[in-house]
């Protein structure tokens, strides 16, 4: 009991509210004393409250009682160090829920012997639902806050009883009794004072919203910094909580990426500002510049951001979101753990400033014995400690969230003039010529053609004014690109894309190194240009340093997509677009590794095959969950062929496919066919969110003509007893990419078998040489310089020997079956003395050379041609190769 005293006798000495508690209540003293050792649970509440029944004539006194000894428990703890931040946000936002829970319970209850259960025109029954907002719903409660509520309930109707009442009517009394339960000062004091501003309309606006009113308000009337309160929206009553929740989110979250947020939180922020200092509240913790909201406005503002595409983070406690943002690469985890501190010295400091007189207040007091008090409180020696340190915080986390919500294009910029067409120097295309565009009139052209289009005269002043501010930015970046002017016009069609959708206005706006990569990313490639100008949601990928730096982890993806088509249920449009916004997402984290040049194109290939491979599983999984099934597991397998069973994928490859399956169900057919259509039309279809794949399966057996999916004994006999050669050779390329395992495993070994059967050699040159000399007849040289897929020494060269070596000997040398690419193969034939070592090695180098330079081609959306002989060098080993194999 000694020590359970000293523990009373210190948060007296830093509480002159706990000194007048213990002198009102004698009971208060004795129950601290078996209850200090311990935190105290919500169980505990609801014990303590049910000790003795409670009805309407004592709700008020029993809940006083509860909050003043809980209260207490946690205040002494606190202040002791017995207690961490969350024990006591905790303990006082379970006081209000055990609160309101209990004062429904017994007031609707009152209600209803008057006036029957409240129910919908089917006759369900209908429950109030007290939603908690703000630091209740975060559960982030402090010790003196009042508690910011609202209340819904689902539908309309009347109560059954023999004095009916409107559903409404009914529930507004219920509100307004819940409300003086909790909040109407008696001589016990209250529970929590209750502030209903936030719901609809505020206070002019109804007690009550049934959930019909609150969908029609939130898409008519609600407001942004509405948004920004409904985060912390947590149901605490009644029921159909996943209804609300649908409902609220859209208004919440944005379905793409809302990075006009940024600014509407930043007026939000302003307007706080001004009144701080207006009302001259330097010392307001909470309010206060390097304060308590604004680590909260850091976090809440990226959830308004990203929370509509990811679900993650959709969550309440601040120190969560944070957490989150790290994991995801929005905050690094040094910044998190100084705001995490921060916000803990901040809440603490908090908390010890309303120990004092139990006031709702935020702001350090004036008087130099409380001062004193408070540094004490906060173990410091004095009251200019606990300042130094309150500044070292303050600080941090001002310097942080400046780096977010400062405006970063605030200031005038040097090239105004010339996007507004006015510049001093003389016309705009000298001044473009100055900065060192090589076509300044036809630049300048271009600018002012963009600038008087229809589409920019139809934009809204805050999408325009976000262009103006970006326009001299692009153009400063664009003069220091190798090829200004077609910089400049690449930007020009990325900017018409986008200027309508001002939230990527916003992103460029605010994240300049986001505009500067950009610019760098359209300026090193035509189709990288292309392509983020098709999906401008790509633009986020770039604030994100580790795309640059990452390896791909393919596991982690198809559990990622796979929990997103399973979040999305059966939303199949969605489910599409979301897929192909990821698949989308990984091509740019790999394009933006490739332009670094930290990506060769053998890696950049198997990374883009491992993609394609991870979309195809996924797809499977959901069309098969879809098929009118014949039974719940299917047989069923996706073959690749061409690049990309070669793993040769580019980025805009084609999928060559082959479906079989190995099910002896009599029945199965109809089901794979139409399960192998539905593939088809998932990934080739365009949607809103853009393309997948297109699609070919011409490589099945009998070409167009045959079944769209094959049974593998079906599969051997056509490939046995009536292919062409060519499809042999096609079949070196073949791999199992998605589907049953089982039906891999043997297709492998079918694969195997096929290839290693021993052929007349003489036959087998025949038939390729005369396939070559159809492809060249029908692809090659039409123009100078050299077709590095098609001309002699050229890509296409290098595969038909390879493919020929495979099909001539694997029967004497099975390791050539292997599906291990052309360079790798090239080195076991050597290996196996087919072909001469050093000619091994130098087309091996070759083939690899001239796929580099084809890829470098295809980024500017160029054919596979170079004008002039400077790839001539690596045709000669391949063209002595070819002569080596085939004597011609």
């Amino acid at each position: 009991m000694t020590d359970t005293t000293a523990l009373i006798s210190r948060a007296c000495a830093h509480s002159r509210h706990l000194e007048r508690q213990l002198a009102a209540r004698p009971w208060l003293t004795e129950r601290l004393g078996t209850s200090l050792a311990a935190s105290l649970t919500r169980a505990d509440m609801e014990a303590f409250l049910a000790e003795s029944p409670l009805d309407e004539t004592n709700l008020a006194p029993r809940l006083r009682a509860l909050k003043s000894w809980v209260a207490a428990h946690a205040m002494v703890r606190d202040l002791a160090g017995l207690a961490p931040l969350e024990e006591v946000t905790a303990a006082m936002t379970n006081i209000a829920e055990a609160a309101i829970v209990t004062a429904q319970r017994v007031l609707t209850a009152q209600l209803t012997t008057r006036f029957g259960t409240p129910r919908n025109a089917a006759g369900e029954a209908q429950a109030l639902i007290v939603i908690g907002m703000g630091k209740l719903g975060g559960g982030e409660l402090n010790v003196s806050s009042d508690i910011d509520l609202i209340f819904a309930y689902p539908e309309d109707g009347e109560t059954d009883g023999a004095r009916s009442i409107s559903n409404f009517d009914f529930f507004t009394r219920l509100g307004r009794a819940l409300i003086g339960a909790i909040s109407e000062l008696t001589g016990d004091g209250y529970v929590f004072r209750v502030d209903m501003r936030l719901r609809p309309n505020g206070d002019s606006g109804p007690l009550v919203a049934c959930f019909e009113m609150l969908e029609n308000y939130f898409i008519t009337q609600g407001r942004e910094w509405e948004r920004y309160a409904w985060i912390k929206a947590r149901p605490l009553t009644g029921t159909r909580h996943d209804e609300l929740k649908n409902i609220a989110r859209p208004f919440i979250f944005r379905k793409y990426l809302d990075f006009g947020a940024i600014n509407a939180m930043r007026e939000l922020h302003a307007q706080i500002r001004r009144e701080v200092a207006r009302r001259e509240m330097a010392d307001n913790v909470k309010l206060g510049p390097g304060g308590i909201r604004e680590i909260e406005f850091l976090a809440q503002v990226f959830q308004l951001i990203r929370g509509g595409g990811d679900h993650g983070l959709q969550i309440r406690p601040t120190l969560k979101v944070l957490r989150a943002l790290v994991h995801r690469g929005q905050l690094e985890a040094e910044t998190e753990a100084l705001l995490a501190a921060a916000y803990d010295f901040l809440r603490r400091l908090e908390h010890r400033i309303q120990y004092l007189e139990d006031a709702q207040t935020h702001t350090i007091p004036g008087n130099a014995e409380d001062r004193l008090r408070l540094a004490r409180a906060m173990n410091c020696d004095d009251y200019e400690g606990l300042i130094a340190a309150l500044n070292v915080h303050r600080h941090i986390v001002g310097k942080h969230f400046t780096e977010v919500f400062g405006d970063p294009v605030a200031q005038d910029h040097r090239l105004d003039p010339i996007w507004q067409g006015a510049c001093e120097a003389g016309p705009t295309g000298d001044c473009l010529g100055e900065l060192g565009y090589r076509k300044p009139l036809e630049s300048s052209a271009r600018l002012q053609e963009f600038r008087n289009s229809a589409r920019l005269r139809s934009m809204g002043d805050e999408a325009r004014h976000r262009l103006d501010a970006l326009m001299p930015r692009i153009l400063e970046l664009a003069a220091a690109r190798p090829d200004p002017d077609q910089t400049l016009a690449r930007m020009i069609e990325l900017l018409e894309a986008i200027c309508r959708r001002s939230a990527y206005l916003a992103l460029l706006q605010q994240y300049p190194q986001a505009m500067a990569r950009v610019v760098e990313l359209v300026s090193a490639s035509s189709w990288a240009a292309t392509y983020v100008t098709r999906h401008p949601l790509l633009l986020d990928e770039l604030l994100d340093n580790r795309s640059l730096t990452e390896e791909p982890d393919w596991s982690h993806f198809a559990t990622a997509l796979h929990e997103a088509m399973e979040r999305l249920g059966d939303d199949v449009e969605r489910q599409m677009d979301v897929m192909r916004e990821q698949h989308h997402a990984q091509v740019f984290r790999l394009l933006n590794r490739d332009l670094a040049g930290q990506l060769s194109v053998e890696r950049l290939s198997d990374h883009l095959s491992a993609a394609a491979d991870t979309v195809l599983t996924e797809t499977l999984s959901l069309n098969w969950k879809r098929a009118r099934r014949h039974a719940d597991e299917h047989r069923f397998g996706i073959l690749g062929y061409g690049k990309l069973g070669g793993k040769e994928l580019g980025y805009a490859s084609d999928l060559d496919l082959v479906y079989v399956h190995d099910d002896p169900n009599t029945d199965c057919q109809p089901v794979y066919a139409r399960l192998a259509q539905r593939i088809n039309t998932w990934l080739d279809s365009r949607t809103a969110a853009g393309h997948l794949f297109e699609i070919d399966t011409r490589l099945r057996p009998n070409g167009e003509s045959g079944l769209l999916v094959v049974s593998l004994e079906g599969f051997a006999q056509y490939l046995r007893n009536d292919a062409w050669v060519w499809e042999l050779q096609a079949l070196t390329r073949a791999r199992f990419c998605a589907g049953h395992p089982a039906v891999g495993a043997q297709f492998e070994t079918l694969r195997t078998s096929l290839l290693a059967q021993q052929r007349d050699i003489t036959k087998l040159r025949e038939e390729v040489l005369g396939m070559r000399r159809k492809m060249r007849e029908s692809f090659a040289n039409k123009g100078p310089g050299f077709e590095l897929k098609h001309d002699a020494g050229g890509l296409i060269d290098v595969e038909f020997i390879v493919q020929y070596l495979v099909l001539a000997y694997s029967h004497a040398h099975p390791e050539l079956t292997e599906n291990k690419g052309n360079i790798a193969l090239l080195g076991r034939a050597a290996n196996a003395g087919l072909i001469p070592a050093a000619l091994a090695e130098a087309s091996a180098n070759s083939y690899r050379a001239l796929r580099h330079a084809q890829h470098g081609l295809r980024l500017n959306q160029y054919k596979s041609r170079v004008p002039d002989d400077s790839l001539d060098h690596w045709r000669t080993p391949v063209q002595a190769l070819w002569q080596s194999v085939f004597g011609e």
